[in-house]
């Protein structure tokens, strides 16, 4: 039986406030101290900041790419400047025309 002399005591279930403090024991364990909110908070702003700058440097080379693009796309009202999907579906639409006029060729 669990209570006889000489038998292992019985395991017992922690109470829940041993078993919370062994949780945060361990989901601690491996990353070093606490980090302060300041100091989280600067990391998260600088991290922002260089996903900014990624992203406006993503945008600038994109919109330079589609300028190349529209200057070598004919156009009729050379004043004209087409959007970013006009210029995809224009040259896309231009470079089948030619594919086309090849084969006949």
């Amino acid at each position: 039986s669990a209570g006889s002399p000489g038998s292992p005591p019985a395991r017992t279930a922690l109470a829940p406030r041993e078993a919370v403090s062994r949780r945060k024991g361990k989901a601690r364990r491996g990353r070093g101290k606490a980090r302060s909110e300041g100091l989280l908070s600067k990391q998260k702003r600088t991290r922002r900041m260089k996903a900014n700058d990624r992203e406006r440097n993503r945008m600038h080379h994109l919109n330079s790419a589609l300028d190349a693009l529209r200057s070598v796309l004919p156009t009729f009202p050379d004043d004209a400047k087409l959007t970013k999907i006009e210029t995809l579906r224009f040259a896309h639409n231009y470079i089948w025309a030619l594919t086309q006029s090849l084969r006949l060729a």
